[in-house]
Order: C-alpha cells, then sequence, then structure tokens
C-alpha cells in the first residue's frame, strides 16, 4: 500500500476528495474577489469581460471569443454585453466586411475602471497566497493545468 492512500480509501476517493477540495478553495477565493469587485458595481464575470477586452485592444472581440476566454461560463453572453453596453464600459459595432459579426471593445471609461482595481486585485491575490511558498505555487500551477489539459471544459457559446 502507498504511503498516500489511507487504508479503506480507493483512488476513486482521492479524485472525489481533490474535486471537492479544489471546489472549497475556488468557491472561498472568488467569493473574496466578488466582495471587492461589488464594492465598485462589478460582478466577476463583467470584470473578467474586461479584462478580456483590454487585451484583445485595438481589435476588440466577437461575442462567441470572449465567451470562450471567459473564465466561468456564462449562459448569456448577449445581457451581460449588453448591461455592460448601457453602463459605457464597453462599445459594439457590427462590422462592414462580414455583417454577422459584432465586434465589442472596451471604452475609456471601462479601461479606467479596470485600472483602479489592478493594484486592489494585486493585493487581494498576494494575500490570498502569503502563506503558500512560490516553489509550491508553482507547483499548483502546474497541476492544475495538467487537470485542464486532459479534460478541458467545453464552452457553450450563447451569444446573439
Amino acid at each position: 500500500m502507498s504511503g498516500t492512500q489511507r487504508p479503506g480509501k480507493s483512488s476513486a476517493s482521492f479524485e472525489a476528495h481533490a474535486f471537492v477540495s479544489l471546489q472549497k478553495a475556488a468557491d472561498g477565493l472568488a467569493q473574496q474577489v466578488e466582495q471587492l469587485l461589488k464594492a465598485n458595481d462589478l460582478t466577476a464575470a463583467q470584470y473578467n469581460t474586461l479584462r478580456i477586452l483590454r487585451g484583445a485592444e485595438p481589435e476588440g472581440l466577437a461575442c462567441s471569443s470572449i465567451a470562450d476566454r471567459m473564465i466561468s461560463h456564462d449562459p448569456d453572453m448577449t445581457r451581460l454585453l449588453d448591461r455592460m453596453e448601457k453602463r459605457a464600459l464597453i462599445t459594439r459595432q457590427r462590422q462592414n466586411n462580414d455583417r454577422r459579426v459584432v465586434k465589442t471593445r472596451i471604452t475609456p471609461q471601462g479601461l479606467d475602471l479596470l485600472k483602479t482595481l489592478d493594484q486592489p486585485v494585486h493585493d487581494l491575490h498576494k494575500r490570498q497566497f502569503q502563506h503558500v511558498p512560490g516553489a509550491r505555487l508553482k507547483l499548483l500551477i502546474e497541476l492544475l493545468d495538467q487537470v485542464l489539459e486532459k479534460d478541458p471544459s467545453a464552452r457553450s457559446k450563447s451569444c446573439s
């Protein structure tokens, strides 16, 4: 019997335990980020969308490309983008060369909001992981990348 397996525990129990631990950790970390974003009248999905669009400047992205890059699946990207457009955080423009494609871009107001959040979010992540040595964080990242590589989640696109 290996030193990592407890008596009476099957290998499947380790996978289940890993899954539950990962879910609990992700939920706890995400709740802290959500509290920070809520103070700035943003949801985690809106924040993620703004970060994606900042990285796609100046070209912008089609809705389906934004959905592909999201951390958490949003069942209705179109409605999410509608709310953000009403707040003047993004713009959307139908393309002349292909009328089916609508490019979404971040506005200067959206960029300013992200800029004000960059340091507080960075500081929060530092606090969240301050008790974990850098080498262990690197290993965690490698392990999570390995899990994602083996079974990438299929994202259904919900843009219309």
